[in-house]
């Protein structure tokens, strides 16, 4: 007989998974750790402590609370359930959690218990060989920033702002980074507000571009190119950046003047530098949304303008035409006795008459502007 079923029966049981109640189900598994952790690590004095490869969140504030310094944990899009766990062991608050895990969140600092929780926008500009009416000017994410005080939780959301190189830069920084947790939310502060002033110097560029085209003369024979489709678009996208900056303002306000126990007070006098780069920032993109708006009302008057001058050439037009209608139109009819019918000049004066009304005709309009 053969013995494969026997075999199979063996083999089979030790495949299953283990179940609570079973021998090997693994209870000491941390809940923290995810796949959504980008970088967990310790720092303490301003440099970075040596750990295991994968450190778990757990450890990590458990590192901390033993032999101090504190955590940083970066997350990328974690879903609910993959930052439970996370939440659960910094004490974060449940309104809080709901926020950062969800994206398209307004910029807004607020305050629950130790932890303070930051919404940044981030702003990507999309390069483009030429602005269209359908063109992406900028792309926006999203870093949510829980301060408090011995860890720093960032949560990204987006393709676009990855704190890698920050965390880098401030680990050769290691006196700004002996500052304790402020120190990176001042840190992911600046950085955001740099990014801007990048896109904004970017989009000035491509506003010169349509108002030079709006205002420029065009070739003779070709049409205007700064049509209102690309200006409005561009509007668009200016919007989506003034949504950006403008909540901003007041969180940068409160962290660079009033006093925060979560916040060195080295700390502090960095942020009024980058609450004034924000402001100035601020000036511009709402210096672009007036600008757009002269321009797309000068592109609609120019398009007024140049339908009345064609509209007036029509008329101008029909008018010529009107007069060897006229004079046709009586020829035309099946009179008995027609004017001058049997004179041999006749064909010849009727000619030289519409020619010489339609010549006056066109000479007066062209005199006043109209041809």
């Amino acid at each position: 007989m053969s013995m494969l079923p026997y075999l199979r029966a063996a083999v089979r049981p030790s495949l299953r998974k283990p179940t609570p109640s079973q021998p090997g189900y693994d209870t000491t598994r941390d809940p923290s750790a995810t796949s959504a952790v980008v970088d967990c690590a310790v720092y303490r004095d301003g440099r970075r402590v040596p750990g295991p490869l994968r450190l778990t969140p757990r450890e990590a504030i458990r590192r901390v609370r033993e032999d101090g310094g504190f955590a940083w944990i970066g997350l990328h899009e974690p879903t609910g359930a993959e930052f439970a766990g996370i939440a659960a062991t910094f004490g974060l608050h449940p309104l809080a959690v709901e926020d950062a895990v969800h994206a398209h969140q307004r910029p807004k600092l607020e305050r629950y218990d130790d932890t303070l929780f930051t919404v940044f926008k981030t702003i990507h500009y999309v390069e483009h060989a030429e602005l269209t009416s359908t063109s992406e000017v900028v792309e926006t994410g999203e870093v949510m920033c829980f301060t408090g005080p011995d860890f720093v939780i960032t949560v990204r959301h987006g393709g676009q702002g990855s704190l890698k190189g920050l965390r880098h830069r401030l680990q050769d920084d290691p006196d700004l980074l002996s500052k304790g947790p402020s120190s990176v939310l001042h840190s992911i502060a600046d950085h955001v507000v740099d990014g801007y002033v990048a896109v904004a110097s970017a989009v000035q560029d491509d506003i010169d571009e349509v108002e030079s085209e709006v205002f420029a003369a065009p070739a003779k024979g070709a049409a205007r190119r700064g049509d209102a489709g690309r200006i409005y678009q561009l509007k668009r996208e200016v919007l989506e950046f003034k949504r950006a900056v403008s909540p901003l303002l007041r969180p940068m306000e409160l962290l660079s003047e009033r006093p925060m126990r979560l916040v060195d007070p080295g700390i502090q006098k960095y942020f009024r530098d980058v609450a004034d780069h924000l402001a100035r920032v601020h000036e511009q993109v709402v210096g672009f949304d007036e600008l757009l708006n002269s321009i797309l009302q000068a592109n609609l008057a120019q398009a007024t303008v140049a339908q009345n001058e064609d509209m007036r050439k029509i008329t101008s037009w029909a008018a010529i035409i009107a007069v060897p209608t006229m004079i046709c139109g009586v020829y035309g009819m099946n009179f008995e006795h027609m004017p001058e019918l049997q004179w041999k000049y006749g064909y010849p004066m009727v000619m030289a008459s519409i020619v010489g009304i339609c010549f006056t005709i066109h000479r007066a309009l062209r005199r006043h502007g109209w041809l």
